[in-house]
């Protein structure tokens, strides 16, 4: 059985409360209940959040020989941080890129992504469905 990690950043841990007319009203606990119900059976999923860059990046970092996908929701350190794509091209692992919102019909600073160009896809504007959709084409994308 494949192993997916899930790994989301900051603010995430406030899904359902911070601005839920952008964010919707699921929580993150939720989503990753949901993605239990709905995998579980075909994967075995591992979930990390925080809101610390070090955090995500150690926890990236980590994930060498130990999960076979990721899913990745880097919140605003998308569009900032190199270390993060730096820790995902070192963990040589295939990953998808997630975001709740379409960020293409937000601020300009969220139409670029420094993890877009290295991922095996990138899923947005889809809310708490688009976690399903990415781990259904990262099985995919790696044979399971």
């Amino acid at each position: 059985m494949k192993k997916i990690a899930v790994i989301n950043g900051p603010n995430l841990n406030l899904l359902g409360r911070r601005e839920p007319e952008i964010y919707g009203r699921v929580s993150l606990e939720a989503i990753q209940q949901a993605l239990e119900e709905r995998f579980g059976g075909r994967c075995s999923l591992t979930f990390f959040q925080s809101n610390s860059e070090g955090g995500l990046i150690d926890h990236i970092q980590g994930l060498g020989g130990r999960a076979e996908g990721l899913v990745i929701n880097a919140g605003a350190y998308t569009h900032t941080s190199v270390a993060i794509r730096d820790a995902l091209l070192a963990a040589a692992v295939p990953f998808v890129e997630v975001h709740l919102s379409n960020v293409f019909a937000r601020e300009g600073f969220r139409h670029s992504s420094t993890l877009s160009d290295k991922a095996v896809g990138v899923i947005c504007g889809f809310g708490p469905l688009g976690y399903e959709l990415a781990v259904e084409g990262l099985l995919e994308a790696i044979g399971a």
